[in-house]
């Protein structure tokens, strides 16, 4: 329901009378004497600089002495010397001794802790208690937030629930010695309690996932309820903060779940944030408020603008979503003031409270209140500690309640915290800086929002001739999570079955393949027919005489069969995840990357194949015609593994098939079915018969392909030990055979992380355990090695084993698994078998023994370990990490660089030298910097590695067709009785 707005000279009048309260004052931030006026200053006008100075101060705790400190400033503020900022901070004399390097050092930890200060009242909750008494007696109540984001396991939830006990056990007996305030305690509903605490949901559990409510709200609500039951019993007041948008929903939902439990229904000071710059947020309020009515007890509802806009934005334009926030800052200006009307309508069961910083937003929200003829007590404003000052004041001489969002928490984990509130404050749309900076006059800072409200959400960008990766399925939704649930439930009705050859395929002579569940492996998934290596003869030939009619039809009607094919990948996404899932063992999110990565390789070669195909033109000389012109190769031979059992095979076939080679398709016996359904796809979206054929069955079919004299090109994806024996197979001609065989073999990898002493430990303990636990370490790619600086080693190695511990292993077809099994038993007793070998060479630090039903093996860390052992350079293909002490950087690298392979690495630091050296010298075929090394994308990421990890271009890139053509040149001499055509 929309209701009529204020009278804008209602809003100017109010406006204009807060600015005189608050006149004569300027929030902190801004102020002249502050030491950093000329660095803030730069940052919004330099955003460069601005970038450079805020990863710096989110660095800066980690920094182990002064000199390091020094050591950094030169790192992000060499470039920029002329800078008044890096002038005042004493960077012109960063070498002069070494004591007045440490002072130096000492000097700017020492401002940005101080700046910290200015928004965190205290390290820890004894420590703020004078900052809340003393914003009691000035006429504030507050809000504590209890800093620490980021929760990689049940230990530190474990501790965040601890600590917001132990919050509300010392604050109500505090503060209930305090003077009584009346404006504070009471509003139109009764009275409220003098302490409030502000909840981190995502604190209180390592598996907030929206891709498993259930378990999620298990994980949380566990937590949650003693935490309740103790502000119920004081009384205080809790409120969950509202965080990333793809938890939004999730949130919610374990809020109205939760409080509507019997031991909870009748709590009357429970409450959450909602953000203003969500596009659904008018219709989350809503469903708030019918379901406070139908409950009968009123809760708070805090509206805020939202504090995590340019995170959330990036990430789903990432991953080709839809960004589900408004992109432009009027937008969520004028949404806040509709949301404004629908809370003060509804003050019998909502306690409305306004985040604002906004002069315009804070008149708005008192010629609303005006015009409803609402009593001051109904609500209250909003404000951060530390912030906006003349605004706070302006709203207590009003007469107003005002909280204040008052962090506490020690200076590493607030650092986040702290970046986030500069970035407000700097930002081009920052009111503060508006007025307080660019001096805005009142009558611009007091204009209401202008917004197209005809413009349509935006979509992700697209056409068919520009080349987009495939989204991964966004399974925060509920639609998304019920289709998979369906596909799973389809494919199960199919377990077991015999499947007939494809139509038009050979009589197939081998013994029967069958597939097995991983997680229960007396379960058949399929049995499909064999080929033996009697049958490649015939299977060859047929693809031979296929071949003339396939590779003569025009380039663009073979790139049509592939866009229909991955067009029929799409109708069937879920179908084809939950087959993967049932097969080989792969966790929902593993299984749609891998259809949507096979969507990508149709896409992304049909592309290429319309840009390389076309003769290219060599030159431009008078009298002169050159072009190079590509020729299929001829038969070719795809031998696919079942780690990636769509993607892979897809990016391989595809390839041979678009640049007009007939392909015989082997996949592995372990992902038979999948094969299958590759194969039919193609077909049906055109293939002609004899250009595909499908072969399962056992290494030996595989090996008489290799052997075959009119087989030209094999492109195999597997270990180290199968493709050099390819290799080596293949490297003489053999009799008859009139074109040397070309090899294309990606093998295996012994890939490493390293963590310097500047990473963000949050980040690398989960990029490490993304790496070595996906698909339970069963990638080519996958982290076995984690090579940490010796000065983090210790805290590194205690919370990786907290978090390792925490995680959640079980069937794949349930949402919440995290670790599934291994892909059989030949597979597991290879890992068991390494693990032995582990324990002689190094300490265990997890045990991934484990007894249950199905093949599985629970995630194992090994410390300590030595740069040479078996373990930390030997391929495992498994749940199993090495970690590796270094005693610098230089050292991380030699030993990252130290065994056969060179597939892909990464590094986690925050120092931008380090950075470089990584990027001049570890020597990987993929590094990834500051994230997982697994999950590369087409076309962003081209994927493979040299020395023993592969040979042959990268898949995914440019040059990846060229390897299944032969390049012609043809030259011809126009210049006849003296004179050429015109080109």
């Amino acid at each position: 329901m929309r209701h009529p707005p204020p009278d804008q000279r209602t809003v100017i009048s109010i406006g204009k009378h807060l600015a005189h309260l608050a006149a004569g004052r300027t929030p902190w931030l801004f102020e002249r004497r502050w030491w950093s006026q000329a660095a803030m200053n730069l940052a919004m006008h330099d955003p460069a600089f601005k970038t450079q100075l805020f990863r710096f101060i989110d660095m800066l705790p980690s920094a182990t002495s002064d000199a390091r400190v020094v050591d950094l400033a030169k790192e992000y503020f060499g470039p920029m010397t002329d800078h008044t900022f890096a002038l005042r901070w004493g960077l012109k004399v960063l070498a002069a001794t070494s004591v007045g390097a440490s002072l130096t050092g000492h000097a700017i930890k020492a401002h940005v802790e101080q700046l910290a200060k200015t928004f965190i009242a205290g390290s820890a909750i004894d420590d703020a208690l004078p900052v809340l008494q003393g914003l009691w007696k000035d006429g504030k109540a507050w809000s504590v937030d209890l800093l620490g984001e980021a929760t990689i396991s049940d230990r530190e939830a474990d501790r965040y629930r601890d600590r917001c006990l132990e919050a509300l056990q010392t604050l109500a007996p505090s503060a209930a010695s305090w003077p009584f305030v009346p404006h504070l305690e009471r509003d139109h509903l009764g009275s409220i309690p003098r302490v409030q605490l502000s909840l981190k949901i995502s604190a209180l559990s390592p598996h907030l996932d929206p891709i498993d409510p259930e378990g999620s709200y298990r994980s949380v609500a566990a937590r949650l309820r003693p935490v309740i039951e103790e502000a119920m019993r004081l009384p205080a007041s809790l409120i969950f903060d509202m965080e990333q948008a793809a938890t939004k929903d999730l949130l919610i939902a374990i809020f109205v779940r939760l409080f509507s439990e019997p031991a909870f229904r009748s709590f009357p000071y429970a409450g959450l944030a909602v953000q203003a710059y969500h596009r659904d947020t008018a219709r989350d309020v809503q469903s708030l408020i019918e379901w406070a009515e139908a409950r009968d007890v009123p809760i708070t509802i805090r509206l805020v603008k939202g504090a995590y806009w340019d995170s959330d934005t990036i990430r789903y334009r990432q991953l080709g979503w839809p960004v589900p926030l408004f992109e432009k800052k009027p937008e969520t200006d004028a949404n806040y003031e509709t949301l404004v009307h629908s809370l003060l309508n509804r003050t019998s069961v909502i306690r409305p409270a306004f985040g604002t910083h906004n002069l315009r937003t804070l008149a708005y929200i008192e010629a609303v209140a005006e015009s409803l003829r609402i009593a001051p007590e109904t609500w209250e404003y909003q404000m951060i500690y530390g912030m906006a000052e003349p605004f706070q004041h302006a709203m207590w001489r009003r007469g107003r309640r005002l909280r204040l969002y008052t962090p506490v928490g020690e200076l590493l984990p607030g650092m986040a915290y702290l970046v986030r509130r500069l970035l407000e404050n700097t930002s081009n749309e920052s009111f503060l800086r508006k007025e307080y900076v660019e001096s805005q006059s009142l009558d611009t800072l007091l204009t209401a929002p202008a917004v197209d409200r005809t413009a349509a959400a935006p979509r992700p960008d697209g056409d068919g001739d520009t080349f987009h990766n495939e989204p991964p399925r966004d399974f925060s939704r509920e639609t998304v999570r019920e289709a998979m649930q369906d596909a799973i439930a389809s494919v199960r009705k199919q377990l077991g079955r015999q499947w007939l050859p494809l139509p038009g395929s050979p009589i197939l002579s081998g013994p029967a393949v069958t597939s097995q569940n991983p997680a229960r492996p007396g379960e058949t998934i399929a049995i499909l027919p064999g080929g033996s290596p009697a049958d490649i003869d015939a299977i060859v030939e047929r693809a031979r005489a296929a071949w003339p009619q396939w590779s003569n039809r025009p380039p663009h009607e073979r790139v049509n069969i592939l866009r229909a094919a991955a067009a029929l990948m799409r109708e069937r996404r879920e179908l084809l995840a939950a087959w993967e899932i049932l097969e080989c063992g792969k966790p929902w999110r593993e299984a749609d990357a891998d259809i949507a990565e096979a969507i990508d390789f149709l896409e992304f070669y049909a592309l290429e194949w319309l840009r390389l195909g076309p003769p290219k033109q060599l030159g431009r000389i008078a009298g002169e015609l050159n072009h190079r012109m590509l020729s299929p190769r001829g038969v070719t031979a795809v031998i696919s593994p079942w780690n990636f059992p769509l993607a892979i095979p897809a990016g391989m076939v595809s390839a041979a098939l678009v640049t007009g080679n007939p392909v015989i398709f082997k996949p592995s016996e372990r992902s038979s079915m999948i094969g299958r359904l590759l194969a039919e796809i193609l077909v049906e979206a055109g293939l002609p018969e004899g250009i595909l054929t499908f072969v399962p069955g056992a290494s030996e079919v595989g090996n008489r392909l290799v052997r075959h004299p009119d087989i030209v090109t094999i492109a195999f994806t597997g270990s180290k030990e199968t493709g050099m024996a390819i290799l080596k197979e293949t490297a003489a001609p053999a009799g008859g055979c009139r074109l040397i065989k070309r090899v294309i073999a990606e093998m295996g990898g012994k890939n490493a992380i390293i963590v310097d002493e500047t990473a963000d430990l949050d980040d690398a303990i989960t990029g490490v355990i993304t790496s070595f636990t996906g698909y339970s370490g069963q990638k080519c790619s996958a982290c076995s090695r984690v090579i940490v600086h010796a000065s983090v080693y210790d805290l590194f190695v205690s919370r990786l084993k907290d978090a390792v511990r925490s995680l959640r292993m079980g069937p794949p077809d349930d949402p919440g698994t995290q670790i599934g099994p291994v892909v059989d038993e030949r597979a597991r007793a290879k890992i068991l078998d390494y693990l032995e070998i582990g324990r002689r060479e190094a300490r265990p630090l997890i045990d991934g023994r484990i007894e249950q039903p199905g093949w599985y093996v629970g995630p194992t860390v090994f410390e300590d370990v030595p740069p040479t052992a078996r373990i930390a350079t030997e391929e495992i293909f498994g749940p199993v990490l090495a970690v590796i002490k270094a005693v610098s950087f230089d050292d991380a690298i030699t030993i990252a660089n130290g065994t056969d392979y060179a597939l892909t690495g990464g590094v986690y630091s925050r120092s931008p030298a380090n950075l470089e050296t990584a990027r001049a010298r570890f020597d990987v075929g993929n590094l990834y910097l500051n994230r997982p090394i697994t999950g590369a994308l087409v076309g962003r990421q081209p994927f493979g590695g040299h020395r023993l990890s592969g040979v042959g271009a990268k898949a995914g890139g440019e040059e990846y067709l060229l390897q299944f053509v032969i390049t012609r040149i043809v030259s011809e001499q126009t210049l006849r009785r003296g004179f050429a055509p015109v080109e």
